[in-house]
Formats: C-alpha cells, sequence, structure tokens
C-alpha cells in the first residue's frame, strides 16, 4: 500500500470537556497518513484514480473547526471515517495534537493516534 501524508494541518477547535475549552477554543494540529494504491493513477495520470489531498485537507480542517467534541478520540475517528469516505482510500492514521491541553505540568504536546481501514 502506498502512502500519502499531510503533516501538520492547523485549525482552531473547541474540542475537550472542561467549559474553558469549549468557550474559548485552542489550536489542534492533525497528522493524516492514507493508504491508497497509486498505480492506476500514476498509470494514466489521473488524479480521479486516486485521492485529491488538498481536498482531504480542508475536509480535515473543517472537521476540526466544526461541532465540538468531548474527547480527542471521537475527533480522531471523525476524521478517519472522512477519509475514508474517498474511493481510493483504503486506510488512514490519524494523529490529533492538542498542544495546549490542560495539563497542570511542563509538556510539549499530547497527541492521539489511530488507524482503521476499510476491512
Amino acid at each position: 500500500m502506498d502512502r500519502i501524508a499531510l503533516h501538520g494541518l492547523r485549525a482552531r477547535g473547541h474540542h475537550g470537556v472542561l467549559p474553558r475549552e469549549r468557550a474559548e477554543g485552542q489550536p489542534f494540529v492533525v497528522d493524516v497518513v492514507l493508504g491508497v494504491d497509486t498505480r492506476p493513477a500514476a498509470a494514466d495520470d489521473d488524479l480521479a484514480k486516486t485521492v485529491h489531498y488538498g481536498v482531504v485537507a480542508e475536509e480535515v480542517t473543517a472537521i476540526v473547526a466544526g461541532e465540538p467534541f468531548d474527547l480527542l478520540e471521537t475527533l480522531a475517528q471523525r476524521i478517519a471515517d472522512q477519509c475514508l469516505s474517498h474511493p481510493a482510500v483504503q486506510e488512514a492514521e490519524v494523529t490529533v495534537h492538542k498542544p495546549h491541553a490542560p495539563i497542570t505540568v511542563p509538556f510539549d504536546d499530547v497527541t492521539l493516534t489511530i488507524k482503521r481501514s476499510r476491512a
């Protein structure tokens, strides 16, 4: 399986269980790795036989900026589901970064990674 990766997609979202997170929002960063067989597209030089990563990027950031969820798990699942809605995508690995998570000790980042496939 070939891989198309989008790293560092950024959007402001209102995800979290704390009222402050819902009211104020915060930045989220998303990495997506899509499993795609790119041979048909390469053979015919045809975008319609692969996945348009620009469209995927817009869809991912729209999900982050859209409906708020309590859990990163829910946000990541919705992103994976959207990625898998593209016929060429056979699997999706989604990492959601929450660099401003409400943690009381020094830290660099909080991430959640899920991997989903059509099977």
